[in-house]
């Protein structure tokens, strides 16, 4: 019997990040865009334009393990694809250095520091910042990295046959196969097309001459690509959260090409350009060292297999030159971009692994080696292939540890508590109405009330969508001659005739109201018309509210949950001003003082309520 060999260190590139991931995952939904894909997932529907049908599809099985809640299923899906994308940097990483001169004439010593090279860069790559935030929760960019990393592997396995006089076009149709499917992920996979056909060129430019060849690598991608069928076919079943309404083919290239996002150019200066070009930052992800390690990398390969160092410089000019020159994201929105390099950062791995062998190299050159290497042989080139990623994971752990996380789950269900039976309340942003949308469609919460998304209110899928509160309303014939404001102020008028409408803290401060008036519950807004007789703020909610994460202060703040807090020290700010002006000094300044807690910066507009009623404030 054939003996089947085990590469263990694949195992473990793949094992020790799930495990360090699972440590550090997400209970429970998350801010950004996690409400959403957890709903779209969990009913098989469509996520935000361009529909991420491939990282739907691949997370819905996660939701039948029977461990934790949907979401923390989901994320466990995450950082089981971030975890594939870390074997990815093994599987390159070794591919690499097998072609690379061996470091001793030592076969066993060799092979041992070939697989510790691509260990490391793997653990390197699964510490990172930025991979490590992705894998905490629910992203598709892990899974994107992982394909591409599989993408060069049969590129540079194709090449290697082909120099060997071995044809095996297969692996080039398997390649545009995946590079059709990724598009399933995410669309900036089509970044990484100009670094691929360099690959193919530089090995065989007269591949582009066999129209055979063409046409069925082509087949090939339209083939992955028809993944995207899914869209459409799910809509047909009208799924929970059916973003877009993908029925129709026009419906279909709205969705696909983002036709709901708003185009608007806007000036660059220097500053901006920089911040732009900054979200690619090596050594922010990887230390200098790591950023010294990839030059080293790139070097020492540019001798040997100059093809992979051409494809990557191309790669990174063509990101860059997309994602900063055409996108030109605004100042705010910039960190945004961030996720899109994650295939960038793999190689970038890769590269790191490179250049941790061929210093290996020049110590081994530099010294003399016993002729038996024992183990204090092979524990030196352990210490020193994982001075890097130890580092990364000791600097990086805290920042990622999200295992206590609930702030998102407790925004949203402390905004459904406040609520009477059979409310409509508005909500604005992402992280506002994403973790509603999941509590109560996923997780069955509330499903007495309206949600409805007020920047959603300008598109014909979404009011369908919501046949409760759109079913008859004027909104669904003017809605393209209103502004937002005009169109929340004329469903507000229809609606409050019949049930209870609220507003979310975002909503409160995003519409300009001059007909209604908000008043304060909690963390929401009860509306009333401004003819009808003063409603006061209900402060009993709060005693009801669960605020974890919010006076301990949790490691990881990220821009929306920081937004949160402070959303919860203005509530409290709010309703401790009230108290006082209606003479319940005690239960005010009890209030100012949490304010004041869970946000420092608050401290001034404190100080001014305390100037304005006189007194100081009680410790």
């Amino acid at each position: 019997m054939k003996r089947i060999n085990i590469d263990v260190w694949a195992i473990l590139s793949l094992t020790i990040p799930f495990a360090i991931y699972m440590l550090t995952l997400a209970p429970s939904v998350t801010f950004f865009d996690s409400g959403e894909f957890l709903t779209a997932t969990a009913s098989l529907g469509s996520a935000h334009s361009p529909g991420y049908p491939l990282f739907l599809m691949f997370a819905k099985p996660f939701t039948w393990i029977p461990l934790g809640n949907i979401a923390f299923r989901i994320n466990m899906a995450t950082a089981f694809s971030s975890s594939l994308s870390c074997l990815g940097v093994y599987i390159l990483t070794t591919f690499l250095l097998k072609n690379e001169q061996p470091l001793v004439d030592n076969t066993r010593f060799s092979d041992f520091v070939v697989k510790m090279a691509g260990f490391a860069a793997a653990c390197s790559f699964s510490f990172t910042p930025r991979l490590w935030l992705q894998s905490n929760h629910d992203k598709p960019y892990p899974l994107l990295a992982f394909i591409t990393a599989v993408i060069f592997y049969l590129l540079l396995t194709w090449r290697n046959h082909y120099k060997n006089g071995d044809e095996r076009p297969a692996y080039v149709y398997v390649s545009t196969f995946l590079a059709g499917l990724a598009m399933g992920l995410h669309q900036t996979v089509v970044l990484l097309l100009p670094a691929w056909f360099l690959l193919i060129v530089l090995a065989d430019w007269r591949m582009l001459t066999r129209i055979k060849e063409l046409a069925l690598a082509t087949a090939f991608a339209m083939v992955g690509f028809s993944a995207h069928l899914y869209l459409p076919l799910r809509a047909t079943q009208n799924p929970l959260l059916n973003w877009g309404d993908a029925k129709t083919s026009s419906q279909f290239l709205w969705h696909f090409l983002r036709k709901g996002y708003p185009d608007q150019p806007h000036p660059r200066d220097l500053y901006l350009l920089l911040s732009q070009l900054k979200a690619f930052n090596v050594p922010r992800e990887f230390t200098w060292l790591g950023a010294m390690l990839v030059l080293v990398g790139l070097f020492c390969l540019w001798r040997s297999q100059r093809d992979v160092v051409i494809a990557y410089l191309v790669a990174v000019v063509t990101f860059l030159s997309v994602i900063a020159g055409y996108f030109n994201a605004l100042p705010d929105t910039v960190f945004l971009t961030e996720e899109f390099f994650t295939p960038l950062y793999l190689l970038s791995a890769v590269l790191i692994g490179v250049g941790l062998y061929n210093v290996l190299r020049i110590a081994v050159k530099k010294v003399h080696l016993p002729e038996r290497y024992d183990f204090r042989i092979y524990g030196l080139v352990v210490v020193m292939m994982f001075a890097l990623p130890a580092s990364l994971c000791a600097v990086n752990y805290y920042e990622n540890d999200q295992h206590n996380n609930y702030i998102a789950y407790d925004y949203a269900t402390n905004s459904l508590r406040s609520l009477p039976q059979n409310a409509v309340m508005f909500t604005w942003g992402d992280s506002g109405a994403f973790p509603l949308w999941y509590l109560q469609g996923v997780e069955r919460m509330r499903e007495d009330l309206d949600l409805p998304h007020t920047p959603h209110l300008v598109f014909d899928w979404y009011l369908d969508s919501m046949p409760r509160i759109f079913s008859g309303s004027k909104l669904k014939t003017d809605a393209r001659s209103l502004s937002l404001d005009q169109s929340m102020h004329l469903v507000m008028g229809e609606l409050m005739n019949r049930r209870p409408v609220y507003m979310d803290f975002s909503t409160r401060y995003s519409v300009d109201f001059t007909e209604y008036i908000p008043v304060q519950k909690g963390i929401v807004y009860r509306v009333r018309r401004g003819t009808e007789p003063g409603g006061l703020p209900d402060v009993s909610v709060w005693d009801n509210y669960n605020n974890r994460g919010i006076l301990e202060k949790l490691s990881f703040l990220d821009l929306d949950t920081g937004k949160a807090i402070l959303i919860y020290g203005n509530g409290y700010l709010e309703a401790g001003e009230y108290l006082i002006s209606i003479g319940r000094g005690n239960q005010g300044w009890q209030m100012l003082r949490k304010a004041e807690l869970i946000s420092p910066e608050l401290k001034g507009s404190i100080q001014q309520i305390i100037m304005r009623y006189g007194g100081e404030m009680p410790r």
